[in-house]
């Protein structure tokens, strides 16, 4: 356990060194209580760059979301997920019967905080894809639980998608107000829109 409070206490420094891993709060105060964040996504960074802009009381109870058979495919990116980041893995690769929110929610029972992507997949530069059906189906499981969208701005410069070593780049992350669960008059499509447009909008208030 000391090995890896170290090694994350360095990881931070390191992003934070590398990216800046400036956080910026807009509508909300980087507070200790049960949230899912949700941020457009360009890079392997992405979460690494949430959990440095966190205050360091909350990087412990705030996991991300890693797939399982990149994460896992090597000793060093299985330790440093699992006991650096606690992360919750997923698997792409699915038979019919498996739930993909099984493990999301099993953490969100335990009461944890959790990083996620609803685009499912890491985007170009632009606007964030369409999200996916996940976020709506936990935000109906779990109402009580705060939605925080955030917009993550210059990481795709620092690892671009193919690339594996980091270029230094300043980057930033805006955490803006939290979003109301769906209405019981709200279909998924309108919820997941109006979530899509909450991280695109701090777009515009990005430093």
């Amino acid at each position: 356990m000391l090995l890896a409070e170290i090694a994350g206490y360095a990881l931070a420094f390191t992003a934070r060194l590398i990216t800046g891993a400036q956080g910026h709060w807009y509508g909300c105060p980087p507070k200790a209580e049960q949230r899912i964040y949700f941020a457009n996504h360009q890079s392997h960074l992405d979460w690494v760059l949430i959990w440095a802009a966190l205050p360091r009381d909350l990087r412990a109870h705030t996991r991300p979301i890693a797939a399982q058979d990149y994460w896992q495919s090597s000793g060093l990116k299985h330790w440093i997920t699992r006991e650096i980041f606690n992360a919750v893995y997923v698997a792409r690769q699915r038979t019919d019967d498996q739930d993909p929110l099984e493990p999301l929610a099993a953490a969100l029972h335990a009461g944890d905080s959790l990083v996620i992507f609803p685009e499912g997949t890491r985007g170009n530069k632009g606007d964030p894809m369409p999200f996916k059906s996940g976020l709506y189906h936990l935000a109906q499981q779990f109402p009580g639980v705060s939605l925080v969208p955030a917009w993550i701005d210059n990481v795709q410069r620092v690892m671009p998608k193919g690339e594996v070593v980091p270029v230094p780049v300043l980057c930033s992350v805006t955490f803006g107000a939290p979003l109301a669960p769906p209405g019981p008059d709200e279909d998924k499509r309108e919820f997941l829109e109006r979530a899509r447009d909450a991280v695109v909008a701090l777009k515009a208030v990005a430093v």
